[in-house]
C-alpha cells in the first residue's frame, strides 16, 4: 500500500469536521458492565421482595448497619440510591464512580464489623465482594471522564 505524504489522517478529521476519538474511552471494560448489571440484578430481588413476605435473619437494614429503620422503607431507598449509582457507574461518569467507590468503602466497613459480631457468611461475603468492586474500579479510573 502507498502512502499518500499530502493527505494526512488528521486533515482528514479536520477537513470534515471530526473529532479523533480515543479508541479506549468509547468501550466500556466488561468488568464494569458486570459489576453494574450485578447491581442491577441486586435491585431487582430487593424490589420484587417488597411484595413478597419474605423474612431473612438479616434484612437489609441490617445489612446496611442501621437495623432499627424499616425493612420496607430501608429496600425502597437502597433501590433508589443503587439505581442512581449503577447508571452513573455504568454510562462512566465521574459521579458514578465516586459513589461505587463510597458505597463499596462503607459497605466494607460495616461488613467487617457485622461479621465480627454475628460470626455469618453473609458478611464474609459482603467483604468480598467489596474489596473486589473497590479494586477493580480503582484499576479503571482512566475509564471515567465526565
Amino acid at each position: 500500500m502507498k502512502k499518500c505524504s499530502s493527505i494526512s489522517y488528521d486533515r482528514i478529521l479536520k477537513y470534515y469536521d471530526i473529532e479523533r476519538v480515543d479508541k479506549m474511552s468509547e468501550k466500556r471494560p466488561l468488568g464494569i458492565t458486570l459489576i453494574g448489571y450485578f447491581y442491577i440484578l441486586g435491585v431487582t430481588v430487593l424490589i420484587i421482595t417488597l411484595f413478597t413476605n419474605t423474612r431473612a435473619q438479616f434484612g437489609i437494614a441490617a445489612r446496611f448497619g442501621v437495623p432499627n429503620v424499616p425493612e420496607n422503607i430501608m429496600r425502597v431507598v437502597v433501590s433508589i440510591i443503587t439505581l442512581i449509582m449503577v447508571y452513573g457507574y455504568l454510562k462512566l461518569k465521574k459521579w458514578g464512580y465516586w459513589l461505587m467507590l463510597i458505597d463499596s468503602t462503607y459497605f466494607l466497613i460495616v461488613s467487617i464489623f457485622l461479621s465480627q459480631q454475628y460470626k455469618q457468611q453473609p458478611f464474609y461475603g459482603n467483604v468480598i465482594w467489596s474489596i473486589i468492586v473497590l479494586t477493580y474500579t480503582l484499576s479503571k479510573r482512566k475509564y471515567f471522564n465526565e
